[in-house]
């Protein structure tokens, strides 16, 4: 496993730190993700799925799946007839992603695998699509995480990066800065009490996090081409496409 590093502006984003995160708020992470983004978050999920659409035979691989969103919305979109994988290392996590494929009667075609997006267990080459939504900010080394995307994307496969942003223009920017670090972490706080300030650590974490350009240079970086970003929201969130 690679090192568990902390991010340079005092975000602790350390395997071990992240992980317990994420496993003490599984269990309400759903109903709080949709009560704060007000159901968008269904929408960011949904238009992904659409501006990066499923094709052909090949699999694909939805990294730091969490409850498994987006891995599912993909499965809908094929219809049943791809292969696809949701990844996550938080096992709390994959738990609830196994129980709402059961649910849905999808697990026999969608695997639910324990991985670090650090060092994935999967081949090279792999998969027409690798996918990440709101998840790629908790990896401690974004840059190896990038790479690893690209390694086990197809050539002529692309890597897509769904992410929380701020908006750059005003007033809205002022609004939404204010909500996010004052509103949310104490919604998110009363309710899904935890030990790791995870609603603290939500806003601080995007906050340090790269946008926009930033990030679209860092997966050029990483080995992919023709990178663009769609802003969705007003630019709440940013979806980021790229290929290998």
């Amino acid at each position: 496993m690679p090192p568990a590093v902390a991010t340079g502006d005092g975000v602790d984003k350390s395997n071990d730190r992240v992980q317990r995160m994420f496993g003490e708020i599984a269990p309400r992470y759903d109903l709080l993700n949709h009560l704060l983004s007000l159901n968008i978050d269904r929408y960011w999920r949904r238009r992904t799925v659409r501006l990066v659409p499923p094709s052909g035979d090949a699999p694909i691989l939805d990294l730091c799946t969490g409850t498994g969103d987006l891995a599912l919305a993909y499965e809908r979109a094929a219809s049943g007839r791809l292969a696809i994988t949701g990844s996550d290392f938080c096992p709390e996590m994959l738990t609830i992603a196994r129980k709402k494929g059961e649910a849905a009667g999808v697990n026999d075609h969608v695997s639910w695998v324990e991985a670090d997006a650090q060092a994935l267990p999967f081949e090279s080459d792999a998969y027409q699509i690798v996918s990440v939504a709101f998840g790629l900010r908790n990896v401690a080394d974004t840059d190896q995480g990038l790479r690893e995307m690209a390694r086990v994307c197809r050539p002529g496969g692309k890597v897509a990066v769904l992410e929380f942003t701020t908006p750059r223009r005003q007033p809205l920017r002022g609004l939404y800065g204010w909500y996010f670090r004052n509103v949310l972490p104490r919604i998110g706080q009363a309710l899904a009490r935890n030990n790791s300030a995870a609603y603290e650590y939500l806003p601080q974490s995007v906050g340090q996090f790269y946008e926009y350009e930033q990030l679209t240079e860092r997966m050029e970086a990483a080995g992919l081409r023709d990178v663009k970003f769609h802003p969705m929201t007003f630019g709440v969130a940013t979806l980021y496409v790229g290929t290998k």
